[in-house]
């Protein structure tokens, strides 16, 4: 039995608390959250305690942590968790900063300890399938790659005040993604980024709508779709090509129901929002972190894959911001 403890209790925190809760290998022992509040209703509804950061690291009973908690504590509870000899998981980003990802990461490295980063997207049934029949060999030697991710709406401008930016906040996932499924690593990239939901946006100094192309050596493409609100629901799907054929991973529904009438067919939109979409994926990506520690491996996605991701995102930015393809 893995005992962890949590940073955050939030909406992200209680999707990971209530797995952890759940899990037959693991047991959550304690809640931290600067909303106290927050942090022992939550703490009630799985078993744990609420502790402070310093003495939930100082437990030597609890073996790992989830970092749960708001983007700017990242990087400093990946610290302060790896010199303390914890095994981490941690949301994405690591951190909005580069140099500070890498210095994160330097301690990391140091202290010998396992690290995971929260691209749960890998982790979705359809897009793990998707992700085997290309390894298999079922579409050959892989061509292009098309994914499109659109929000049912546009959070609240407070938000994407600190969120980083649709590149940093949204696509990173996507970009985790390409990389995932290109096989190798981009070596240009091209993004364009527009405001055509809310003004606004623009005034935070943030796009909501942008699509970037990105291209590795062996001239293999990847288009990446990203809106901030799409009417019918949460649009997450993706297509490889290659020279044998296609797969693709379409949207999921609530339910497999459709009507056919003389006026046409209908069936459920999308599940609206990526906690549904999702929800499978939060529970897979927590069971693949707990087996790989307990099988001494390395977990993945790992520390270096947040940090690729990132770089993606900020070349993505220099290229919206300048008009021109980047070199990675």
């Amino acid at each position: 039995m893995l005992r962890f403890c949590q940073f955050g209790a939030g909406r992200i925190g209680a999707i990971h608390a209530a797995n952890l809760h759940a899990h037959q290998d693991a047991a959550l022992a304690a809640i931290i959250d600067v909303d106290e509040v927050a942090a022992a209703a939550l703490a009630g509804r799985v078993g744990a305690r609420v502790a402070s950061t310093q003495e939930a690291l100082a437990d030597p009973e609890i073996e790992a942590v989830v970092i749960a908690s708001s983007t700017d504590t990242h990087a400093d509870l990946i610290e302060a968790s790896a010199r303390a000899g914890k095994a981490i998981f941690c949301e994405k980003p690591l951190d909005l900063d580069i140099g500070r990802v890498e210095a994160c990461l330097d301690v990391v490295r140091e202290a010998g300890v396992p690290l995971a980063v929260g691209f749960n997207r890998r982790f979705d049934p359809s897009f793990a399938a998707l992700r085997a029949r290309i390894d298999r060999g079922d579409v050959g030697r892989v061509e292009t790659v098309c994914i499109t991710s659109r929000d049912p709406a546009l959070p609240p401008l407070e938000y994407l005040k600190s969120s980083g930016g649709l590149f940093r906040d949204m696509m990173i996932h996507d970009f985790d993604m390409a990389r995932w499924l290109l096989g190798e690593e981009p070596v240009q990239l091209f993004a364009a980024g527009s405001c055509l939901v809310d003004p606004g946006v623009a005034e935070v100094g943030d796009i909501d709508t942008a699509v970037v192309i990105l291209k590795t050596a062996s001239g293999v493409l990847c288009q990446i779709s990203n809106s901030r609100r799409a009417v019918y629901g949460y649009d997450q799907r993706v297509e490889v090509f290659g020279d044998k054929g296609m797969v693709r991973a379409g949207n999921r529904t609530p339910t497999s129901v459709e009507t056919a009438t003389a006026d046409g067919t209908v069936h459920d939109n999308p599940h609206y929002f990526f906690l549904e979409r999702y929800a499978e994926a939060y529970r897979a990506e927590l069971d693949a972190f707990i087996i790989a520690l307990s099988k001494g491996a390395a977990p993945e996605p790992g520390g270096y894959d947040g940090l690729a991701a990132l770089r993606l995102a900020d070349a993505a930015w220099q290229s919206h911001r300048e008009g021109r393809p980047v070199d990675l």
